[in-house]
């Protein structure tokens, strides 16, 4: 693991999250919490450097998200952006395009899982633009 990131939680940062990286901009670190498939609740540690975003996209299952470090961002389609700390928690509902990821100056971390893990499906959209990014990161 690289050794220059912050502790920013408790939980592991993981390795880097190559297997998606074509749909960040940025670089994330992936830690997978639980391995039990029958108990059916798969959760992860999503760590993101300073201003690492994942494209827009959306959980046909719906997401939950529970920010365990840092400070992040989370916006959906065609509102407002959300700032986000540690102890937030982001309820996504099915089909609900949204993006997520750290502010411009911070690393953020968040535990991840989704309802209805056997039959929930990511459809990956359009990268976040520069000019969204910058509007979400003004408070």
């Amino acid at each position: 693991m690289n050794s220059n990131i912050p502790k920013i939680s408790d939980f592991p940062t993981g390795e880097e999250n190559t297997a998606f990286e074509q749909y960040f901009t940025g670089k994330s670190y992936l830690a997978t919490l639980t391995s039990d498939k029958d108990l059916n609740v798969p959760l992860s540690n999503v760590t993101f450097e300073p201003g690492c975003r994942n494209n827009w996209h959306s959980h046909n299952g719906g997401q939950l998200l529970i920010v365990v470090g840092g400070e992040g961002l989370y916006q959906e389609r065609g509102k407002p952006a959300r700032h986000l700390k540690a102890g937030d928690v982001v309820e996504i509902a099915p089909n609900v395009e949204h993006w997520h990821g750290a502010t411009a100056t911070s690393w953020f971390s968040h535990l991840a899982t989704v309802g209805n893990p056997q039959s929930n499906a990511n459809t990956w959209l359009e990268a976040v633009s520069d000019e969204e990014y910058a509007q979400a990161n003004q408070k």
